[in-house]
């Protein structure tokens, strides 16, 4: 199959033990990346470090790139996605737990449909066993119908995607965009006319407590995310009357109750089905 990387990025408040169950994870599939790209951004702490340096040493394909500060998750990306080799890539997050055919399947979705920029999946969410998860976030399987759901929400589980570099970068790669750099670039390349696919399936579990869901609110989150709605508008991606739409919900949902916040975010914008 073809040759691929995988894109992660870690930073010093991560849990050492988490990494590395995420690696194992990476490095257990049934068909395995040819590189691994670990962006450490910035100084990290004694435990990740001891984590590091023993997978560099029983993995070749581990290629470790050091920041000398923290600049956030887009500038980390943009600089690992620059030293990934293949113009394959998938990302995963450093806390979170790859389903041992994940590459694969992605592998085959990409030699099907050669006209594919990006190819994501279904994520399981869940706070202690990623046996017993609490929710799913399932989204949209075909391209027209991705698109038209991101105009509402972010259409991608980013740590599940595998993407084509060239692309990516066409459309001007991840950007400094805190919280939302994923979103803000799969909207610019669904404008360019980017194809986008999404397996029907859990392909990553994703570390997901609800208190720490709920946490995500305040007036920092709802001036970000009105900032990019208005991005969205100027490149023509939504109406007027959508982007008033969504500040008008995304303000009032970030600025509510935390115990209102998990329950709709449990109730309302999940899927409790397994799969």
């Amino acid at each position: 199959m073809q040759q691929f990387s995988v894109l992660m990025s870690v930073y010093s408040k991560e849990c050492a033990d988490f990494l590395r169950v995420a690696l194992d994870s990476v490095f257990n599939q049934t068909v395995v990346p040819t590189e691994v790209v670990l962006v450490e951004d910035g100084p990290l702490t004694t435990e990740l470090d001891s984590v590091i340096d023993e997978y560099s040493k029983h993995y070749a394909q581990l290629k470790v790139i050091k920041l000398p500060v923290n600049g956030g998750l887009g500038r980390a990306l943009r600089v690992g996605l620059r030293h990934c080799s293949y113009d394959l890539v998938a990302r995963m997050d450093t806390d979170d737990i790859c389903r041992s055919n994940r590459f694969e399947r992605q592998l085959r979705v990409f030699e099907q449909q050669p006209e594919l920029s990006v190819c994501g999946g279904w994520i399981s969410e869940f706070s202690n066993d990623p046996e017993k998860p609490h929710s799913y976030r399932k989204l949209p399987e075909l391209s027209t119908a991705i698109s038209a759901f991101g105009q509402k929400r972010n259409p991608v589980n980013h740590m599940t995607v595998m993407f084509k570099k060239a692309d990516v970068e066409a459309c001007g790669g991840y950007q400094d965009y805190p919280l939302f750099e994923d979103y803000y670039l799969w909207v610019r390349m669904l404008v360019s006319g980017c194809k986008f696919y999404t397996i029907q399936d859990v392909l990553v579990n994703v570390r997901a407590d609800l208190g720490m869901i709920a946490r995500r609110g305040g007036l920092r989150y709802a001036r970000t995310e009105i900032r990019l709605q208005f991005l969205f508008y100027g490149l023509r991606y939504i109406g007027f009357v959508t982007m008033l739409q969504n500040i008008a919900i995304r303000f009032t949902t970030r600025i509510m109750p935390r115990g209102v916040r998990s329950w709709l975010y449990k109730k309302k914008l999940r899927n409790n089905e397994a799969k």
